[in-house]
């Protein structure tokens, strides 16, 4: 694939992904806390899957959208943050090395989020991020 193909392919996704939002009623977009697209990967990339997380509101296509919100928002949007309190502690992961990067970009609050991690599991992920990449 060329540079000015995937550059295309980019922009479109890009574009197809803002409509929805775009269609929303005034109101709704003023109140919004965040809006965020949010994807996971396996190592190399050998599969991939991405939805939309709307706090607050219905919430997207996110599975856990109440609880990803509730985390995002005690979080100030990060989603890797640590625990808070009165939140459960993560479970203990094993040393498997199966990588899966995980990416938010977005806005949250009126600022841009672009954000991207590594973990070495699915178990390490779920404890550094809980509900916000349970999907």
């Amino acid at each position: 694939m060329s540079v000015r193909t995937s550059t295309a392919a980019a922009v479109t996704a890009t574009a197809l992904l803002a409509l929805p939002l775009a269609t929303a009623p005034a109101a709704a977009r003023d109140q919004a806390e965040g809006r965020l697209f949010l994807t996971l990967s396996g190592a190399q990339n050998t599969w991939i899957r991405g939805v939309r997380l709307a706090c607050p509101g219905p919430g997207g296509h996110h599975p856990h959208a109440a609880e990803a919100c509730q985390r995002l928002g005690r979080a100030a949007g990060r989603p890797d943050a640590p625990p808070v309190a009165g939140e459960k502690p993560p479970a203990p992961c094993t040393k498997e090395n199966d990588p899966v990067t995980a990416s938010v970009d977005g806005d949250w609050r009126g600022g841009q989020v672009a954000w991207r991690r590594i973990y070495p599991n699915a178990c390490a992920l779920e404890a550094a991020t809980g509900p916000v990449f349970r999907f």
